[in-house]
């Protein structure tokens, strides 16, 4: 595997697609929680709330892990986006076919394609960690890991939305299209979420049952639910009349829709003409 990730690396390293999101997404992330920081504490921090609502800061360690998962998680779309590209490529180069000439397995190129989703959902995630050190550090707040869940709960969405990429374009093969049936899933199931979210909150309030955030329940919704913002005074007011937050549940289904994208993805490329 390692020497396919090397071959891997020769093939991407002078991309400038691949330069030019990659130094985006570094941007992006800094950028991001550098404007959401700055509002807090320019902004916000200023604001007469008569006591309404406490302050607290964004990136002090007791929430800068939360706070810059939930920030950054808006931003997985590119290299989500990145991986779209470079799998693409493959079937229009047909660079997919010359590997297999040379001696590649269709187990080997797949794998090596999911290992590259898993490898950048794990850069990300180290990108997230350091940016949400660097803040709190600026903060003079006393080291604590409060919250270093989210984290991790980064890392589930981040290799959702790459693994999702992967399947998406081993099955559609066309970057063009492949992007855009991206686009209109996540926008199609984002819809259906909120609906479910509507019908969730009327269950609970009619006393029908509380069946938690149902919306959360769908493939990319449940990683996107695992994110949220750190919890203040406006927002614990609003969390009494909202389903309960079943976070054993959502991750539980966010690891099932990682497999099945997993399973799919290799599925396609095995059981396929290439």
């Amino acid at each position: 595997m390692l020497n396919l990730l090397k071959i891997e690396w020769l093939k991407i390293k002078n991309y400038r697609a691949f330069i030019v999101i990659s130094i985006f997404v570094v941007l992006g992330v800094v950028t991001t929680n550098y404007i959401v920081y700055s509002v807090n504490k320019n902004i916000i921090g200023n604001m007469n709330t008569g006591g309404l609502v406490s302050k607290f800061s964004l990136y002090d360690f007791d929430h800068t892990w939360q706070t810059t998962s939930y920030a950054t998680g808006f931003l997985l779309i590119l290299p989500a986006l990145l991986i779209i590209i470079l799998v693409t490529n493959e079937f229009t180069f047909k660079t997919n076919r010359q590997n297999i000439i040379d001696g590649w397995s269709r187990e080997e190129f797949i794998q090596v394609k999911l290992a590259m989703a898993l490898i950048i959902a794990v850069i990300s995630t180290i990108l997230v960690f350091l940016t949400a050190l660097l803040f709190a550090l600026f903060s003079d707040s006393s080291f604590a890991l409060t919250g270093i869940s989210h984290v991790g709960y980064f890392f589930l969405k981040a290799l959702s939305y790459n693994l999702l990429a992967v399947l998406v374009s081993v099955w559609i093969r066309r970057t063009g299209f492949a992007i855009g049936l991206y686009f209109i899933y996540l926008g199609a199931e984002n819809i259906i979420s909120q609906l479910l979210d509507v019908w969730s909150i009327k269950l609970r309030s009619d006393g029908v049952a509380d069946l938690g955030s149902m919306g959360d329940y769908l493939p990319m919704n449940a990683s996107d639910g695992l994110l949220t913002f750190p919890d203040n005074a406006i927002k614990s007011i609003a969390k009494s009349s909202l389903p309960t937050d079943y976070t054993w549940i959502v991750v539980s289904l966010t690891i099932i829709y990682i497999i099945l994208f997993y399973w799919l993805s290799r599925r396609r490329i095995i059981t396929t003409d290439l």
